[in-house]
């Protein structure tokens, strides 16, 4: 029907001329925009067509089965423009106006849709949520572009390079998908940041975007403060565990040294401190959905010295070494002091403290002190145990009343215990038990043995016996002299101590009186010469007796030995002694220089030796056997105390040790060599007589005070007259207690004065 429709239109317009006066243009169009394609032919009245693609759209204003297309415009002016509402993609084509009757087409005109991509989409959005550590990957998608949309990816207005893109068409052959990937490392991202995905093409120039926000996750991040710090123990401490987490915190919990404090569920724990808080940590674990966070902190505080090492007691041989090992702890720093007990010296500053090559004088208590400054000291003690041969440390005088119950006691230090304890005195040998009146018990205490010799009934000849505590165990042996003396009763010795007491301050008051008195008249008699006639003369030593009893008593102890050796020896050994002190008590001293012709001695000791000796044996026992000679009593009969000895069992250690049986061989031999050497010698001068008989009293068992008496020069007199000559006599007698020497100042020096009747002869007539 149409074609002949057509045919029709043109055969009646035919002959009749049109032009196109305005003609449709190539057009670009958004979606959803109208458009109208012109299309005039002026003084034409015919029909207009318009066709799409090669179709004709239908004849009339109304296009029957294109609702959105209208031909509009004033036909009777030849206006026939094709108004496209809502353009759609399908718009996207070529078209023409067509004159049917004039046979007249208009150029092609293209028409192009373009479709602005759809809202873009990030994966995951709009929070992104990642675990701290974790890179992040965002995709971002612009759907049904045409043509296909760009993305760009920005973050704080800056453009963030690197990312991936993709495109894909769609089924419809003109719209298309875009796909972008940007990938950020753990470093580049931080929690809360806003990353955006801007979509455009040429429908939308300006884009469009989406914007995601970045929660990085992870585990809390606490933080456990603790105050005060540092802090004395005794004291509260506060500590507050301040935590960051996401997700949110659900759970505190506090622990202690890896004890869970349950009484504690908050953010807060208080607590008074001791010392363990120091060592052990105080530690707050928190929790959220993706796991737990703890942290422990120690307490900076201040104590007092506490053992972390004690020191063990050592038994040790003689000559190893003993190591002791002795550990502390404290805060502050602390400072840790070896030393011997009852020592001042400081032995080590370290925890070890060790001592080579040990010596039984190195035996006792160690002190292992610890001090912290301004806080607190603490110390330990322990005993170094030297095994070594027996220390035997008595009072080597001890004293009883005279028909009393007496005893001598002997102590004794010995590791390993002493096997065996003997005493010995005369002619006897007694370990224990009960012989005649002497009774011998043992008794062991924490410090060491008692031997105890107990006398029934003491009588004078108990006093002049020598006793002699004999002790060995596995290491070897030890002796010790030990003498008896006479006790006074209590109310005598009291009396007598009142009386020295009383006149010793008499004496210092009446010399300090005389110092005076005398400084003031040598002021005014200066040059004038002295009327006193008492007679002064300087003493030498005042108790003479008292001297060589000590030298004696030093020279007692004696090494036992084998017996036909040990008598031989013995003897020799004395004789020298006694012809030592021979010699020693001839020296003579005059303390008037000449001037009276007055004689007499200074008493000679020699320094004995004995302590250093038994101080070297202790240090080398080996040695001991090595020291210098010693005096041994002679005339004395060994075959009951050799026999005493072997009646026992066979011992493991021989006899070798120190004894002294009986002393009156020793004065006899003395009292004969001084009266030999009196007999053999030539006639002296008065003055030599009289030292010589100075020599022998004082070599005597009872000894003697001499005193010279001597008349003082007097003036010479005139040639005419006669003058008498000066005699001098000397005088012996025994010493008494009313003998009492007085004190005298002169010219600085000063003087002993004999009193009158003490021990002298005047000679009348001086």
């Amino acid at each position: 029907m149409v074609p002949w429709v057509l045919l029709l239109l043109w055969i009646s317009g035919q002959g009749a001329e049109a032009v196109f006066s305005q003609q449709p243009q190539d057009l670009v169009v958004v979606a959803g925009q109208p458009v109208t394609l012109p299309c005039t032919i002026p003084g034409y009245h015919g029909v207009v067509l318009w066709i799409k693609d090669g179709l004709a759209l239908g004849v009339g204003r109304d296009l029957a089965g294109y609702p959105r297309y209208t031909v509009i415009g004033d036909h009777g002016s030849g206006e026939h423009h094709l108004r496209i509402q809502r353009v759609e993609l399908m718009d996207d084509a070529v078209f023409e106006c067509q004159a049917v009757q004039a046979a007249m087409r208009s150029r092609p005109a293209r028409l192009t849709v373009l479709v602005p991509p759809e809202d873009p989409v990030i994966g995951g959005g709009p929070v992104v949520s990642l675990r701290a550590g974790d890179p992040l990957n965002l995709t971002c998608h612009a759907d049904n572009a045409k043509p296909a949309a760009s993305i760009i990816w920005i973050r704080n207005g800056e453009v963030l390079n690197g990312a991936m893109y993709s495109k894909t068409l769609l089924r419809d052959g003109r719209r298309e998908s875009t796909v972008s990937t940007l990938y950020l490392s753990p470093s580049n991202i931080e929690t809360g940041q806003q990353i955006t995905c801007k979509a455009s093409n040429k429908a939308v120039p300006n884009g469009k975007e989406t914007s995601v926000t970045i929660d990085i996750q992870h585990l809390p991040l606490v933080n456990l403060s603790v105050e005060p710090q540092p802090v004395l123990e005794g004291n509260l401490v506060r500590f507050h565990c301040s935590a960051k987490a996401n997700p949110p915190v659900t759970l505190y919990r506090w622990a202690k040294g890896g004890g869970v404090i349950k009484e504690v569920s908050g953010d807060t724990y208080e607590v008074i401190v001791d010392h363990s808080f120091f060592t052990e940590p105080v530690s707050c674990e928190v929790t959220n959905s993706l796991g737990s966070t703890n942290v422990s902190r120690n307490v900076d505080v201040y104590f007092g010295p506490r053992m972390a090492a004690e020191p063990q007691s050592l038994q040790v041989d003689l000559g190893s070494d003993a190591v002791f090992n002795c550990a502390w702890t404290g805060n502050p720093s602390l400072t840790i002091v070896w030393m011997k007990r009852g020592s001042g010296v400081v032995l080590s500053n370290e925890n070890l403290l060790t001592l080579k090559s040990v010596r039984q004088e190195d035996a006792g208590k160690y002190v292992c002190r610890a001090v912290v400054p301004r806080v607190g000291a603490g110390e330990k003690e322990v005993s170094l145990t030297v095994n070594g041969p027996p220390t035997i440390s008595s009072t080597q005088t001890q004293q009883a009343l005279h028909g009393e119950k007496g005893q001598i006691k002997c102590f004794i230090r010995s590791t390993p215990p002493p096997d065996r304890i003997a005493w010995s005195w005369k002619e006897t040998v007694l370990e224990s038990g009960t012989s005649g009146r002497y009774t011998v018990e043992t008794v062991t205490t924490e410090e060491g043995v008692i031997s105890t010799l107990t006398m029934s009934n003491i009588v004078p000849a108990d006093f002049q016996t020598i006793y002699n505590c004999t002790a060995w165990n596995s290491f070897g042996s030890d002796t010790e002299i030990i003498r008896l003396k006479e006790q006074e009763s209590l109310p005598v010795a009291v009396i007598i101590g009142i009386a020295v007491g009383a006149f010793v301050a008499l004496i210092v008051l009446m010399g300090t009186v005389g110092a005076f008195c005398c400084t003031r008249s040598q002021r005014n008699l200066k040059g004038a010469v002295s009327a006193k006639n008492d007679i002064r003369v300087e003493i030498v030593h005042k108790d003479h007796n008292a001297a060589r009893e000590s030298e004696e008593h030093t020279s007692m102890k004696q090494l036992m030995v084998e017996r036909g050796e040990f008598q031989q020896e013995s003897v020799l050994k004395q004789l020298e002694v006694l012809q030592e002190e021979e010699k020693e008590y001839q020296h003579i001293k005059d303390p008037t220089n000449g001037y009276y012709s007055v004689n007499t001695f200074k008493e000679h000791h020699t320094p004995t030796t004995a302590g250093n000796q038994s101080a070297e044996a202790a240090r080398n026992p080996a040695g001991a056997a090595t020291l210098g000679k010693q005096r041994v009593p002679t005339g004395m009969s060994f075959t009951n105390i050799y026999s005493t000895l072997g009646a026992g069992p066979n011992r493991l250690y021989d006899y070798s040790q120190r004894f002294v049986l009986g002393m009156g061989s020793s004065s006899i031999e003395l009292s004969s060599a001084s009266s030999s050497a009196a007999r053999s010698a030539t006639p002296a001068p008065s003055s030599t007589r009289s030292a010589t008989a100075a020599s022998a009293a004082t070599a005597s068992p009872t000894a003697t005070c001499s005193s010279t008496r001597t008349a003082r020069r007097r003036p010479r007199p005139p040639p005419t007259t006669r003058s008498r000559p000066r005699r001098t006599r000397t005088s012996r007698g025994p010493c008494r207690s009313a003998c009492r020497p007085t004190s005298d100042h002169q010219g600085g020096r000063r003087e002993e004065r004999l009193d009158a009747g003490c021990g002298r002869s005047e000679e009348p007539g001086l």
